[in-house]
């Protein structure tokens, strides 16, 4: 999906535009999408929130990567096909999993919850920055 996460505070936002063939029925977007950008927020806020807790930048060495070990998402009204803001905050850290409550919200209006239970994926799996 190729979003950017930000922080805003103890939550971590991101913006997404969908294009018009990211719907299902004219002007509205498809629940896969929605789906997709819960997981792809909730992993990377997993990945930041571990380097935040650690107190480093980043994409600094040793790079921590997740994956997703679980994904519920509740569709809650149809998602207009504009600018879709989505929101989160971790739930829980421990170990190797982190937890990522979020909202996805079309003009201002909250249109799908989700959670995403996130892995941190093994060292050996993740390339370093300096093998790039």
């Amino acid at each position: 999906m190729h979003i950017r996460s930000y922080w805003d505070g103890e939550e971590s936002v991101a913006i997404f535009q969908p294009k018009p063939y990211h719907t299902a029925v004219p002007g509205y977007v498809y629940g896969g999408l929605i789906a997709s950008l819960l997981d792809c927020h909730g992993t990377g806020t997993a990945a930041a929130a571990d380097y935040r807790a650690d107190g480093r930048e980043m994409g600094t060495k040793l790079e921590y990567r997740y994956v997703t070990a679980g994904l519920r998402v509740d569709y809650l009204k149809p998602t207009p096909l504009v600018a879709l803001e989505v929101r989160g905050w971790v739930t829980e850290i421990k170990d190797r999993k982190v937890i990522v409550a979020m909202e996805l919200r079309a003009g201002g209006e909250v249109c799908a919850q989700g959670e995403v239970v996130a892995v941190q994926m093994p060292e050996d799996w993740v390339p370093r920055l300096d093998e790039k």
